[in-house]
């Protein structure tokens, strides 16, 4: 799947949607439930979560991976767990403030 910034995607296991917030250049296969994350508007018809493929996505965060080039924002949350790649996406990490001594 090709993707760019500012894309609205949805899952076809459970609620979770999410926006694209960085894309990278090339094809990636973006999937949530262990089913392929589909335009917010497309029709489909419910599937179930894949084994290894559940935990929660929680509303309001960041799931990045620095190395595929890829950030996206949940925008609703749900069951699936979000994979790029074959491989877990990770909560993107709050970046650590600086102290002040």
């Amino acid at each position: 799947m090709q993707l760019k910034a500012g894309v609205r995607l949805k899952s076809a296991t459970d609620e979770t949607q999410v926006m694209v917030v960085r894309a990278p250049d090339g094809e990636v296969d973006l999937t949530c439930g262990g089913h392929p994350l589909v335009p917010v508007d497309a029709e489909v018809t419910a599937a179930a979560v894949e084994d290894g493929h559940s935990g929660p996505t929680l509303i309001g965060k960041r799931y990045a991976d620095d190395g595929v080039g890829i950030e996206l924002l949940c925008t609703k949350g749900g069951a699936g767990a979000l994979f790029v790649n074959g491989a877990p996406l990770p909560l993107k990490e709050a970046k650590p403030l600086p102290s002040s001594d």
